[in-house]
């Protein structure tokens, strides 16, 4: 399947002012967060953090591949501790305990390195009572990003809100019950790969994400202030 012109995507930051229209009700808001899942979520949500004048972080996710097919996944961790299984992958690619705890544990050590490579000393996001964007550059079988959903649950948002380029319907509505709301703006019947509706889906390096997150760091959302949010 070919996309169509309308639903290629020229790259990250264009997938990202892509997602701007649907979400403008949350501009200029002090309590948004917009959380980017590294490392191809940070250009699409630098654009969106931009456009809407709001917070910019991350929210640390790792894919568990599975052995034979790494780029299948078996389930996600994400920073906190938190472990999602994809069952019908699992059943899908049967592996012993041993291999699946060999990928758990170099995973873990990535996302440990990318937390102290992209953030250093900077402090954790506080996420209570606040409305949290979870943005990636798409969806296929939603592991990551459920993962991330269930990661920032845990400190107690006001709202949960997922906005992605691409995805399978069945994966959008899947996750659509998990989450306030769910911005999709294309949905193939079958996504091949989210690459596929990329024109450019290269590579993001770790200095382009640690230049965009400084840039963002750098300029104060106009909106904010040093007491946003409830205390």
């Amino acid at each position: 399947m070919s996309p169509s012109s309308h639903m290629i995507l020229q790259d990250r930051p264009a997938a990202g002012r892509r997602l701007v229209a649907p979400l403008l009700a949350y501009a200029n808001r002090p309590d948004v967060i917009v959380l980017a899942l590294p490392r191809g979520g940070v250009p699409v949500a630098y654009e969106v953090a931009t456009a809407l004048d709001v917070r910019l972080d991350l929210m640390l996710v790792r894919k568990l591949g599975v052995p034979s097919h790494e780029e299948f996944a078996m389930g996600a961790i994400a920073s906190g501790g938190i472990q999602i299984l994809n069952q019908q992958a699992l059943r899908a690619h049967p592996i012993d305990k041993a291999a699946f705890d060999a990928v758990v544990a170099r995973e873990t050590r990535e996302l440990l390195r990318r937390e102290q490579v992209y953030r250093g000393t900077r402090a954790p996001v506080q996420l209570k009572d606040q409305v949290v964007i979870l943005i990636d550059d798409g969806l296929a079988t939603g592991a990551s990003m459920r993962a991330a959903i269930h990661a920032v649950r845990l400190h107690g948002p006001s709202r949960i809100v997922v906005a992605v380029p691409v995805g399978p319907p069945e994966t959008v509505e899947a996750l659509r019950s998990e989450v306030d709301e769910l911005v999709c703006p294309i949905m193939p019947e079958w996504l091949m790969s989210i690459g596929h509706w990329y024109m450019d889906f290269s590579q993001t390096s770790d200095a382009e994400v640690m230049r965009l997150l400084q840039r963002a760091w750098a300029k104060k959302p106009s909106a904010q202030n040093d007491n946003f949010g409830p205390k």
